[in-house]
């Protein structure tokens, strides 16, 4: 293998969610910002929603003309 073409791997790699949850993983970026986690996703929390990235569900709304 060649040398010093992989990143740097952080094993203290933190974690922060949207909804305020932060947490420690391993990871090849130091600090990870994501919009769903496992304390706020829908599937563990049993919660029916719609997790809406980018206004993606009011384009499609808005495209067929849907209404709610």
């Amino acid at each position: 293998m060649k040398d010093k073409i992989h990143p740097k791997y952080y094993t203290d790699a933190q974690v922060i969610c949207a909804c305020g949850n932060t947490f420690t993983t391993g990871s090849t970026q130091k600090i990870l910002k994501v919009e769903v986690c496992s304390k706020c996703h829908p599937f563990f929390t049993g919660e029916h929603r719609v997790v809406d990235t980018a206004g993606q569900v009011e384009r499609f709304k808005r495209r067929y003309k849907l209404e709610g």
